[in-house]
């Protein structure tokens, strides 16, 4: 990916140690993140997680209990320290949109605006910069619709054109493209992206869609219980997570028992290379894609169940020792239920290795499931 965040070494956004109570549940549990300037950020996770608070902690529109958050290096909440949401920096784009119903495509961008700017002069700059962003995200013609009179993708437009106009530190986009449709959610998305791309705007987007957050940004962060699991580039989350679930979470993913020989693991579907050098019994993730399926009427696998898929089928077959796995094999070719199979990994990279747990007597389920 491209971007200007290259270009910056220091943060525009920076957490430290972030808390956030509601009763006894953390919400926000010591999150601590750097935004660097110009950089896309996803946030994804479950529901509940803490994705909307920590953006809403951000934003102003709620006080935090410990810990700091800045913005180009000034503290906005910490201890004694709360500066509201207007005087942050910050533009924000709601997952239900929150437009005026009763003003029109140009009065909603402008009442971002600085409004101290009095007389003449200041309104003709306030005029220019809503011009600007209508034209920057493609709704100059419609200035003078009402949102009821915009379809849904339009709406948005205004929406993160309002966030964009008083060209702030950074654009929170809370869920913003929930409120579409699948078909709409991808080219509305990629819009948005490219709008933020060309204004040189950081931005930081929540999401529940990890297909939306892996193609989207720049880095991505991945929540879980009010913590911060893994933040890296979107490939190195997919391919090398840190815990299964972020493995899980990402995307379909399977954990073969083996063991481990430094840098290369015995499995029953053969010696697998893996990212992380050590020794004994650990587990080796495998996503569908990287398994093949050969009908076998001698194979020791067995077809246990099939989702179509369009383009592909999803096999999920068990293995003779027991081990569950997933292949993916083309619509053209499935195999039915209760076929035999010859399994065999389609790997040309390193893997993610994780500890056997299940082998750790008097291990807490909590902790299997990391």
């Amino acid at each position: 990916m491209t971007s200007a965040a290259a270009a910056s070494p220091g943060p525009v956004l920076a957490l430290r140690g972030v808390i956030k109570h509601f009763g006894a549940t953390a919400a926000l549990d010591g999150i601590s993140l750097d935004i660097r300037t110009g950089e896309l950020l996803a946030v994804v996770g479950p529901s509940g997680c803490g994705k909307s608070t920590m953006l809403r902690a951000v934003a102003g529109l709620m006080r935090i209990d410990a810990g700091q958050i800045m913005l180009r290096s000034r503290v906005v909440a910490g201890p004694g320290t709360f500066v509201p949401p207007e005087r942050r920096a910050v533009g924000v784009v709601f997952q239900d949109l929150a437009l005026f119903p009763h003003l029109d495509v140009t009065d909603n961008v402008s009442f971002g605006l600085d409004r101290r700017r009095r007389g003449r002069l200041g309104g003709r700059r306030n005029s220019r910069r809503v011009a600007e962003v209508l034209e920057m995200v493609g709704l100059e013609p419609l200035g003078r619709r009402y949102p009821h009179e915009l379809s849904g993708g339009e709406q948005q437009r205004v929406a993160l054109a309002r966030a964009l106009a008083p060209e702030p530190a950074v654009v929170l986009l809370d869920e913003p493209f929930s409120h579409l449709d699948r078909n709409l959610r991808a080219t509305v998305r990629e819009h948005t992206v490219d709008v933020l791309r060309a204004a040189g705007a950081t931005g930081v987007f929540v999401t529940h869609d990890q297909e939306e957050a892996l193609a989207a940004g720049d880095r991505l962060a991945v929540m879980r219980a009010g913590r911060l699991d893994q933040v890296a580039t979107p490939e190195e989350v997919f391919h090398r997570p840190v815990t299964r679930f972020v493995a899980t979470f990402l995307g379909e993913a399977d954990f073969v028992p083996g063991q481990r020989r430094d840098r290369h693991v015995d499995t029953v579907l053969g010696t697998l290379p893996v990212t992380e050098a050590g020794s004994g019994p650990c587990r080796v993730m495998l996503r569908p894609h990287e398994i093949g399926l050969d009908a076998d009427p001698t194979g020791d696998a067995v077809v246990t169940q099939t989702e179509f898929r369009g383009a592909t089928v999803l096999h999920h077959v068990r293995l003779g020792e027991g081990t569950a796995v997933r292949g993916l094999r083309p619509h053209t070719s499935p195999l039915s239920v209760g076929s035999r199979v010859r399994v065999r990994p389609l790997v040309d990279h390193p893997l993610a290795v994780f500890p056997d747990l299940t082998r750790v007597p008097n291990v807490a389920p909590e902790v299997l499931e990391r």
